[in-house]
């Protein structure tokens, strides 16, 4: 037996799947879909629905996440919509406006930044301090500035709130040199265990929101986010055809 998509699992009522099943009783449309959705995941505190470019399927937006529906709201779809012509994904474009909301507010002085003095590109780098392709980056950070990327780091200890890790990371943020600190960290070195009011937790808590599940997860401004770890030229490249594309 198939699963009920994973995007409902904390949100379902009992009746959920029954409903999922039940064509709309209203007239087809997006008031219609979003109703129907509401009733599988009421707890929801976004809902928002739009047209796509394939005849009789919409997006839906619940919270953080994108499923499709047919305009008929009897079916619902998971995965990601590609333009072929273009070869533009449909669904990660959706998403990065998502992550762009997210993300305002985010304070430039509560990151731990490695940039040149006139970046091309500033990067979110959602970093956790022990993991190995997360230390290799690092390693490299002179290689990522040459190329004129600005690194900006933010803390996503995989072990969770409250892990060896996470508390490594309080350490690093406490510091008086958060940036040597960073870097002795990401060495393999313990750095001076400290405590002070930090942003850990919140960055964290916004990775997930922002669909991070491993580290390095890359970041750009417009909220595209590149998943692990880019050589420096390689991730220029990558970051010039994400610039010509949004032209």
């Amino acid at each position: 037996m198939n699963r009920f998509p994973r995007i409902f699992a904390a949100l379902l009522v009992p009746s959920a799947i029954a409903i999922m099943n039940v064509a709309v009783a209203q007239d087809p449309g997006v008031d219609a879909v979003e109703s129907k959705i509401r009733g599988l995941v009421p707890n929801a505190k976004t809902i928002a629905v739009s047209e796509t470019p394939i005849n009789g399927i919409l997006q839906v937006q619940i919270n953080n996440d994108i499923v499709y529906v047919s305009d008929d709201g009897k079916y619902l779809l998971q995965g990601q919509i590609m333009d072929i012509d273009t070869r533009v994904n449909l669904t990660d474009q959706a998403k990065s406006g998502i992550r762009q909301d997210l993300l305002t507010g985010l304070k430039a002085d509560e990151q731990i930044s490695f940039a040149p003095e006139d970046p091309k590109y500033d990067l979110l780098v959602f970093t956790d301090l022990d993991r190995g392709y997360c230390r290799k980056l690092h390693s490299q950070i002179k290689g990522y500035n040459d190329e004129g990327i600005a690194i900006h780091y933010l803390a996503f200890p995989r072990a969770g709130i409250g892990s060896e890790s996470y508390n490594k990371f309080v350490s690093v943020w406490c510091a008086d040199d958060q940036q040597a600190a960073l870097t002795l960290a990401k060495n393999g070195d313990d750095p001076e265990p400290k405590k002070c009011p930090n942003p850990i937790a919140d960055q964290y808590e916004l990775g997930r929101a922002l669909g991070v599940t491993g580290t390095p997860a890359l970041v750009t401004s417009d909220g595209t986010l590149i998943p692990g770890y880019m050589p420096p030229a390689q991730l220029r490249q990558r970051l010039e055809e994400l610039q010509a594309a949004a032209q």
